[in-house]
């Protein structure tokens, strides 16, 4: 089917007279948690290795395109179109070792390249540089990513631990620190310096070449997979979790652990 067919059904549903009164009540902002959902659907079902799923949440991020392309083209901003060729133009212009003969010795230089390119492209659309080697930085990530991607900016500059044996130490002495904030009861302290014991985490990810974002996802499926068999193993004997001794719960989960 040709995305024209999309293209269609979009308009359709934003015609005033005989759309959808959801779609017609839209606006760009409206639906930016939706595009933002459907993202980290279309991870989910990676992480599940379910192709059938993801063909279906593919679907549902590309129709948040044509939904922000639409509302565009009646503003009369752009259109989908315009969205296709800029991307198609953009990739041509930043991979020139695939589309013309520069060749690059490494990785590295294809990185420095790649990010001359995006602030050439910011000083043409008129941005103001400020020089810092985190401008052009996007914040609206979530934080654990924006993190990461800071670290490795100012990596890229010297500034950053050549060895991993620092990084433990400093994850370490956060942690310390966040055990005094805790005692001394300062609750603005203690948010203070989890976010300190965070950031550190994230750079130790960094170093270990993990992506701290999925890490900690994943993790979180794991931890819902592990806690529903707890919930499971506590059915089973006709008992309440809130009732049961936290000793007998851990021992549970453990066992669990064990399994999975």
């Amino acid at each position: 089917m040709d995305i024209k067919e999309l293209l269609s059904v979009m308009k359709k549903l934003r015609t005033p007279e005989t759309g959808c009164p959801w779609d017609l009540k839209q606006t760009f902002s409206t639906i930016v948690p939706y595009t933002i959902e459907e993202a980290y659907e279309v991870a989910e079902a990676i992480d599940k290795n379910d192709m059938d799923e993801l063909k279906l949440e593919l679907g549902d991020l590309l129709f948040q395109v044509v939904f922000y392309s639409r509302l565009a083209e009646e503003a009369d901003h752009f259109k989908f179109d315009d969205v296709v060729e800029g991307i198609v133009e953009k990739m041509i212009r930043r991979h020139p070792h695939v589309f013309s003969d520069t060749v690059y010795e490494n990785e590295e230089s294809f990185s420095l390249a790649w990010e001359q390119s995006k602030k050439e492209e910011r000083q043409t659309k008129g941005v103001k540089e400020d020089n810092s080697v985190l401008n052009g930085l996007t914040k609206a990530l979530p934080a654990l990513k924006v993190a990461q991607k800071m670290q490795s900016k100012v990596s890229k500059v010297g500034f950053d631990w050549k060895q991993t044996e620092p990084v433990y130490q400093k994850v370490q002495e956060e942690i310390t620190e966040v055990r005094g904030a805790q005692e001394a009861g300062v609750e603005a302290e203690i948010e203070d310096e989890i976010g300190d014991l965070l950031f550190s985490v994230v750079n130790l990810s960094r170093h270990l070449n993990v992506n701290a974002e999925e890490a900690l996802r994943k993790s979180t499926a794991k931890f819902e997979k592990r806690f529903r068999m707890v919930e499971s193993e506590c059915k089973a004997t006709g008992r309440q979790m809130m009732g049961m001794p936290e000793s007998e719960l851990i021992d549970i989960w453990e066992k669990v652990k064990q399994r999975n």
